[in-house]
């Protein structure tokens, strides 16, 4: 197999209006350009290209619509004060990217030219990306399989695509805490599953029980274990963290948890603070009885849409767990804070954690 590194451009003639950057609704504007990358059995990676931002023509046989190769990322591009755009540890959302491949059976890509490629893509959209506080880049790659083809296979045919999106805040609410209710009857995933990949099926599987959580009031769901509906996976499409009695404990990695590229850092952040972190299994048991003896001090989810948030109320067993009296702890804020000043190019990166262009 062969990879051609040649990066054609192509320049839009037509440029969009960049919407007003204090008006910015997550996921739904997107800049002038895309890149694209053609795989096809036998050749290789070729045609890596970055053109104007248009619609794809598919054939409706095409394996992603009926087999489900898909995978995807999400990180983000900031602009600094100094007028400096920074990505945030992008070299580990590309090995995540090829790790998820691996899992459905989709081509290995070189990660070092990607991330090139999202470069110049960046560098050429520049414009687009916001300056106001709490705004950024929201940076989507993704790969879908485009082999026609009905047949449980892998396909041979694949187009690796990034597109960008000047982004708010994700939640609403913003950094103030967000109700959450454990999910006991869905499972987002199982060990053994795609938990572990970021892959379209898996949010699919989770819109049921947002949807119904919704209704009720409450802004996502606790994900259980699928075996035993008892140990604690991800909040929404957020890893999760408790703070009790001085120790934040999260979900070790089991199969079914994503890897999140925030929840590694918050972890690295903890260690550097001298801040006890812990990683292993931990039952929605466990919290209960914590809030009952009043030692469950904070709560809060971490992912690149919204970095940290806040859980202020659990719903279980119809009985609502109303954490830190329903306000950000001080140890979320904290976080939410050094993550973004990094993120942003306020505060010192001494982890190395970001990028420039």
């Amino acid at each position: 197999m062969t990879t051609d590194f040649k990066l054609d451009i192509t320049l839009t003639t037509q440029k969009k209006e960049i919407p007003p950057f204090d008006q910015l609704v997550f996921g739904t504007s997107f800049t002038d350009h895309m890149f694209m990358w053609d795989y096809t059995e036998g050749r290789g990676w070729h045609d890596a290209r970055i053109v104007p931002y248009q619609s794809i023509p598919l054939d409706p046989a095409a394996t992603v619509f009926h087999y489900g190769q898909s995978v995807f990322e999400g990180l983000k591009a900031y602009r600094t004060k100094d007028e400096e755009i920074l990505l945030f540890r992008p070299d580990q959302n590309m090995k995540r990217f090829n790790k998820s491949n691996q899992r459905l059976v989709m081509p290995q890509f070189d990660e070092e030219f990607a991330l090139h490629a999202l470069k110049k893509l960046i560098e050429i959209d520049r414009d687009w990306v916001p300056n106001l506080p709490g705004t950024s880049l929201y940076i989507r790659p993704f790969m879908i399989a485009t082999e026609a083809h009905l047949g449980v296979d892998p396909a041979k045919n694949y187009k690796l695509m990034i597109i960008l999106s000047p982004v708010g805040s994700y939640y609403k609410e913003g950094i103030n805490p967000v109700k959450i209710a454990v999910e006991n009857k869905f499972v987002r995933a199982v060990a053994g599953g795609t938990g572990d990949a970021k892959t379209a099926g898996n949010y699919a599987a989770s819109l049921l029980a947002s949807e119904i959580a919704g209704e009720n009031g409450y802004s996502q769901v606790l994900w259980l274990d699928g075996r035993e509906r008892e140990y604690i996976e991800e909040v929404g499409s957020m890893n999760i963290f408790f703070k009790m009695n001085g120790e934040v404990i999260t979900p070790a990695l089991n199969g079914s948890i994503l890897d999140g590229i925030t929840r590694k850092s918050i972890i690295e952040l903890l260690k550097y603070w001298n801040i006890p972190v812990t990683e292993r299994r931990i039952s929605i048991s466990e919290i209960q009885e914590a809030y009952n003896e009043g030692i469950l001090e904070e709560v809060f989810g971490t992912g690149t849409a919204a970095v940290i948030s806040p859980v202020g109320e659990l719903f279980y067993n119809n009985e609502k767990l109303i954490i830190n009296n329903g306000e950000t702890g001080a140890l979320s804020k904290k976080l939410y804070d050094t993550i973004t000043s990094i993120q942003n190019g306020t505060a010192e990166d001494v982890f190395g954690w970001t990028v420039k262009l």
